[in-house]
């Protein structure tokens, strides 16, 4: 029956919202965080790479996290904006494929980062007289690396066994960006293996990072209790307090996604998700590190101090 009917060589995504009164206040909205998401993330880049005393394992990865957010949040942000000015729009097949690719790949690589930076924590707090032999440069990019080829793998699965399948219409994605749920839901097959594949693949990771940061904070929460200065452990806290409230916002949307079966979640309450963790998390993450960092915050008024004509 499949054989029968013409390949889709396009898409149709219906945005956020197709109530016309709301746009204009969205698109006002969404333009606005979207400027502070560049500009957070870019500036806590540059701050980072710019200032010595930022030149530490915890303060690289916190770079490359800035740089997955400003990514993850461009690949989908502009199209969101574009369709709050417009009806409908339009994506070629390829595109759509591609969009999917970039989102796995970003939503991907920051699950892997977010344990890796635990464990970083775990060596600079549980080992603090070997954390700079540990944690050295070579083994920090060493890191990064297999994250975005672990990423790209993942990506290139996920999107594979999507694409795979036969679409031969309907062609509107009820999404503002081709996410594996809507675009499932558009096959003109049995989706019942992939999205078996995708809730093992995100269960996997999911798990597999969490039980990461879990027993990593698990050694520092020991760790911590077995300081007898209340001075030392305050120090040692407030250094994870950032890193865990963005484990808590990110790890609950993904999960609340990803790590279930997609006919469980209705789409509009989807597309309310996807936005807080595409777009709100990326825009939070640099304001939630800023401003509970000592570190950040000096280095910010050294550079401004700098400026300032003497």
């Amino acid at each position: 029956m499949v054989k029968n009917h013409t390949q889709v060589t396009w898409f149709l995504l219906l945005g956020l919202t197709e109530q016309e009164e709301l746009k204009g206040i969205l698109f006002v909205l969404f333009l606005l965080i979207y400027s502070i998401t560049l500009m957070g993330n870019l500036g806590v880049i540059i701050l980072i790479h710019t200032d010595p005393q930022l030149h530490t394992p915890m303060y690289f990865f916190l770079s490359v996290l800035s740089f997955i957010d400003s990514s993850f949040s461009t690949v989908d942000t502009p199209r969101l904006l574009e369709s709050f000015l417009t009806a409908g729009q339009s994506i070629s097949f390829t595109g759509c494929a591609i969009q999917m690719a970039l989102m796995t790949l970003h939503g991907t690589a920051e699950c892997l980062l977010l344990a890796i930076m635990a464990y970083d924590r775990f060596a600079a707090i549980c080992h603090p007289l070997l954390y700079h032999t540990v944690m050295s440069q070579h083994l920090c990019v060493l890191l990064v690396v297999a994250t975005y080829a672990s990423s790209v793998a993942n990506s290139a699965l996920l999107t594979g066994y999507v694409f795979k399948l036969p679409y031969c219409g309907p062609n509107v994605i009820n999404h503002y960006f081709c996410d594996i749920p809507p675009v499932l839901l558009l096959a003109c097959a049995d989706t019942t293996e992939v999205e078996v594949i995708v809730f093992s693949s995100s269960a996997l990771l999911i798990l597999f990072t969490i039980t990461i940061i879990l027993v990593s904070y698990a050694y520092i929460l020991v760790t911590v209790c077995r300081m007898h200065s209340l001075e030392a452990q305050n120090k040692a806290l407030s250094t994870c307090a950032s890193h865990l409230t963005t484990i808590c916002l990110f790890y609950g949307t993904i999960t609340f996604m990803y790590a279930q079966p997609s006919s469980h979640n209705p789409m509009g309450q989807n597309k309310v998700v996807s936005v807080f963790y595409t777009v709100v998390i990326p825009m939070l993450n640099p304001l939630i590190y800023s401003l509970r960092n000592k570190d950040v915050k000096a280095a910010l008024k050294r550079r401004c101090l700098r400026k300032l004509p003497s």
